[in-house]
């Protein structure tokens, strides 16, 4: 990991003191309704019902601490929680017709401070800051995603080849055999990595490295889940890959792909592959590419 600048974390630092405070984060009163933000923030996210393990996974919160949050509004009478029926493991929570009123109205609330905050503004600025909006969550997003090395016969690892094998079947005209993926001996131990990208604890990309000959090694099934597209995410499987041949005294590395997946030969290009004559018998494959690495530096 590169190091980060004092100048950058002094910039993030910044923004975030100037806009929790400008959109009334720190008040106890949030919105000027009768609750912190945290607390709103649950009945925004409880919505039609869900469960409260999904709640700790999608906030970040102590389980002690949301299961505290939850009584407070069921004794509120906005919110209720019961068993669900197919898992006695989980509590499930709703919102009463009086959590969905308090909603409502914090929705209402919230599209004003919006729109007076972005009143001020002409609509060329609006557009600007709009776009930038944007950026910064797609690489907040990005930054947030981690990328571990996991066996690759997990159960992260094979769920993550299914969807990928489901994926390009739906894309490939001739469809793709699953029989084609990589074996978990492959890719694990010395022989080689499977790299699973996490969002929040959910599986969302992956990628494999396996040894091809000596000092030569192949990237398969770089794969991104469509709800982390476009974040840069296969670029950072990528790195990962290519940093993990390094580390097995790889010099070079291959891969191919389908003559379909023009964004995925735009991207190799990009990071440095260079377009080579077939070397497998991948009867999916048109395109197969090869690149360079650096040798391993000192530890």
């Amino acid at each position: 990991m590169e190091s980060v600048s004092s100048e950058d974390i002094t910039a993030l630092r910044r923004f975030n003191r100037y806009f929790t405070r400008r959109i009334g984060a720190l008040d106890d009163h949030y919105l000027g309704q009768d609750r912190p933000l945290g607390q709103a923030r649950l009945l925004y996210e409880i919505g039609d019902g869900v469960s409260l393990r999904e709640l700790r996974g999608r906030l970040g919160l102590d389980a002690g601490y949301l299961s505290r949050m939850a009584r407070t509004l069921q004794a509120q009478g906005l919110v209720r929680t019961s068993v669900h029926p197919d898992d006695s493991r989980l509590r499930l929570a709703e919102l009463t017709p009086a959590g969905h009123v308090e909603v409502k109205e914090q929705n209402r609330r919230a599209n004003a401070l919006a729109e007076s905050l972005l009143g001020g503004l002409s609509e060329a600025q609006r557009g600007e800051l709009s776009a930038a909006l944007g950026t910064a969550r797609r690489l907040l997003r990005l930054a947030a995603i981690t990328i571990e090395r996991v066996d690759g016969g997990s159960r992260d690892a094979l769920a993550c080849l299914d969807a990928y094998a489901a994926d390009i079947d739906a894309r490939f005209p001739e469809g793709f055999d699953p029989a084609a993926l990589v074996r978990p001996e492959e890719v694990s131990g010395t022989a080689g990595a499977f790299l699973v990208a996490y969002e929040e604890g959910r599986p969302v990309g992956c990628g494999a490295l396996r040894t091809l000959e000596p000092a030569v090694g192949e990237i398969r099934h770089v794969w991104v889940h469509p709800d982390a597209r476009r974040l840069g995410l296969a670029r950072r499987l990528l790195d990962g890959l290519e940093q993990q041949a390094v580390e097995r005294g790889l010099g070079v590395v291959r891969l191919d792909t389908h003559a379909v997946l023009t964004e995925a030969q735009a991207m190799y290009r990009a990071c440095g592959y260079a377009e080579i004559p077939r070397y497998d018998e991948n009867v999916y494959a048109a395109h197969w590419f090869e690149k360079r690495l650096p040798e391993p530096g000192p530890h």
